[in-house]
């Protein structure tokens, strides 16, 4: 009997040896870690949508020189431009600078000739600049611009980008292939961003806007029309819907309107728009119209900076704008 209780005694220790050194090891077993990295996806500079490719920030900025009147109709790739600038030239017609870096149309156009106001433009941004020749002072203009490659259709070593549509006239059938104008180089990789954008949800504090007209001469008024089941602007000149080649009709998220002096005149031979300087602006974003100003040194490398009327930087929607350069003596009507 004794024998069994000094077993039963040693079991006893035993068993709680095993229950200590458990509650020990678990104690101080440290948990599993689990790590996780943040996926940073790309923003496309001149948009500031995402670019989950990348592809943005591997080109530089490619403008091109697009005809608008209503012969040039319709125009291919505008819809998948980044920024477009809207600018008179002599004669008093428009003219279009569309500049592409996220996206590489197969089919820009038509491509027409340089202007003087293209130099302001372009300048800050440099990359690829595409055109159908020009008058010499304006080929003068652009050549000015440090660093930039000058893609112009009168070169032979050049024409591999550009192409003549056999079914279309001259000097309306002139088209640049967006690959193809990339693959000839230019920098800097990525440009530089023209506009600061709203984070998501961000409200915009401005006047509810249901239409607006911008003024320029002639046949060439353009009105804006705010769409908010799709969130933009649609398009309408020479009193129809503008829709592109593939049949998309031209609506982007923001309408710039820049009140900018007219060097020389309007319409004149060699009149430029200056955008050096400052002046009085309206961003259309959101369906809303808020007042402001841009500015941009002496500099012409300086990127042109855009406030609200408070004084504070102006954000605008992601995704494409448009900037009409409209004289200073020119009327915007605005539909509340």
């Amino acid at each position: 009997m004794r024998k069994w209780l000094s077993l039963l005694g040693v079991l006893v220790v035993v068993a709680a040896a095993v229950v200590i050194y458990i509650r020990y090891h678990k104690s101080n077993t440290a948990a599993p870690t689990t790590t996780s990295t943040a996926v940073v996806i790309p923003t496309a500079p001149l948009t500031g949508l995402p670019d989950p490719g990348g592809a943005a920030l591997t080109r530089p900025a490619l403008t091109v020189k697009i005809e608008n009147t209503p012969e040039a109709l319709p125009q291919w790739g505008i819809d998948q431009a980044d920024v477009v600038y809207e600018e008179i030239v002599n004669g008093g017609i428009t003219r279009l600078a569309a500049i592409f870096n996220s996206q590489a149309p197969a089919k820009i156009g038509p491509v027409r000739s340089v202007r003087p106001t293209d130099t302001q433009v372009v300048y800050p941004l440099k990359g690829i600049f595409a055109f159908s020749g020009g008058a010499p002072y304006a080929i003068a203009s652009i050549e000015t611009v440090p660093g930039l490659t000058l893609v112009d259709e009168d070169k032979a070593d050049q024409t591999s980008a550009m192409y003549r549509d056999p079914d279309l006239y001259a000097p309306h059938n002139l088209f640049g292939i967006g690959s193809s104008l990339f693959a000839i180089g230019g920098s800097p990789k990525p440009p530089p961003a023209l506009f600061s954008y709203r984070s998501a949800g961000a409200k915009v504090k401005g006047a509810t806007v249901a239409s607006f007209v911008v003024n320029f001469p002639s046949i060439y008024p353009v009105t804006w029309t705010w769409d908010a089941a799709s969130g933009s602007w649609d398009r309408t000149i020479f009193g129809k819907a503008d829709v592109t080649g593939t049949g998309v009709r031209e609506s982007p998220k923001n309408v710039v309107v820049m009140f900018v002096n007219y060097v020389n005149g309007i319409g004149t031979l060699n009149s430029y728009a200056n955008l050096q300087g400052a002046g009085s602006a309206d961003f259309f974003t959101d369906g809303k119209e808020v007042a402001g100003s841009w500015s941009r040194g002496s500099s012409m490398s300086n990127v042109i900076a855009y406030q609200t009327s408070s004084g504070k930087t102006m954000t605008l929607t992601p995704g494409q704008t448009w900037v009409e350069l409209l004289d200073v003596g020119a009327a915007l009507n605005v539909t509340p």
